[in-house]
């Protein structure tokens, strides 16, 4: 068992396959439906949620991770002498962080990172952690250099629909009336200098034709695309747009591992279904 133990937030979106190679430990958010509480993609998925919605309107809440839940989580590790790196959810989004660094300081050897950004934003931090470790870096000397890296990770997602969003309260539902037979597809960014969002780019059209749109001229937007490592991530959504948005990539870049995966129920239920992003680091 190696000292430094790698961890993050469910909210990383990470998929199975990623997170066993990269063996990250993961803590899921709490997702709170018809008065249930259910550990995100542990015993809960995105396509019960939209159903839900769809049958009567029923949204999911999040709660932020408390302070004494990320004690009793860090402590084995602690105990059996090893060192914790844990990535957040961007601060400007949750509690979780500040909750999280409460934790630590109770805590020796626990180093907790606030992410500035969500979803796969987090899991391209959480892969360049993983490889550092390897490399046999102390985790002050990790901490330093994701910390440096954070406002060179791009994320952001195209919307096919706006109504979860104004369920939320987080649009108004003119907006979202508007949208729909407008074809309206808006794109939300994420700040990466504090992980808040906001509407950047709406385009118009079919969601493939937005999608193939989207992918080309984000990525065509930089110039120093690092290409070790992209992620196409969704919120449920057919294999066809899938397609389109990875041939998109591997013609505006060389990618040499274009990742797949499915969001979590945190950034699913504010987003609803056929959500897609792409989400890249750059060399500045």
């Amino acid at each position: 068992m190696g000292n430094i133990v790698l961890s993050a937030d469910s909210t990383c979106d990470l998929g199975d396959e990623l997170k066993q190679r990269n063996n990250v430990h993961f803590f899921p958010y709490h997702i709170i439906f018809r008065g249930k509480d259910y550990l995100d993609n542990v015993t809960i998925f995105p396509e019960r949620l939209y159903a839900g919605y769809y049958e009567d309107k029923s949204l999911p809440s999040t709660s932020a991770i408390n302070v004494q839940e990320y004690v009793s989580y860090f402590q084995p590790f602690v105990d059996a002498g090893q060192e914790v790196i844990h990535l957040n959810l961007g601060g400007a989004l949750s509690a979780s962080h500040e909750n999280a660094k409460a934790a630590a300081k109770q805590l020796h050897g626990v180093h907790v990172i606030d992410s500035y950004n969500l979803s796969t934003g987090i899991a391209l931090q959480v892969i360049r952690a993983g490889k550092l470790i390897e490399q046999g870096l102390s985790a002050e000397e990790i901490v330093a250099d994701i910390e440096a890296m954070r406002p060179r990770v791009h994320s952001s997602f195209i919307l096919d629909t706006l109504d979860f969003m104004a369920a939320g309260g987080r649009c108004p539902q003119v907006l979202a009336y508007v949208a729909a037979p407008l074809k309206l597809k808006p794109q939300i960014m994420v700040n990466n200098a504090d992980g808040s969002m906001s509407v950047g780019k709406i385009r118009r059209g079919k969601l493939e034709h937005v999608l193939k749109k989207y992918v080309t001229e984000t990525l065509q937007g930089y110039p120093d695309v690092i290409c070790d490592d992209i992620f196409i991530t969704h919120s449920g959504i057919s294999q066809e747009c899938i397609d389109i948005a990875k041939q998109a990539v591997r013609d505006a870049v060389p990618v040499e591992n274009l990742h797949i995966t499915q969001a979590s129920c945190t950034i699913s239920s504010h987003c609803g279904p056929n959500t897609l992003g792409v989400l890249f680091v750059t060399e500045s």
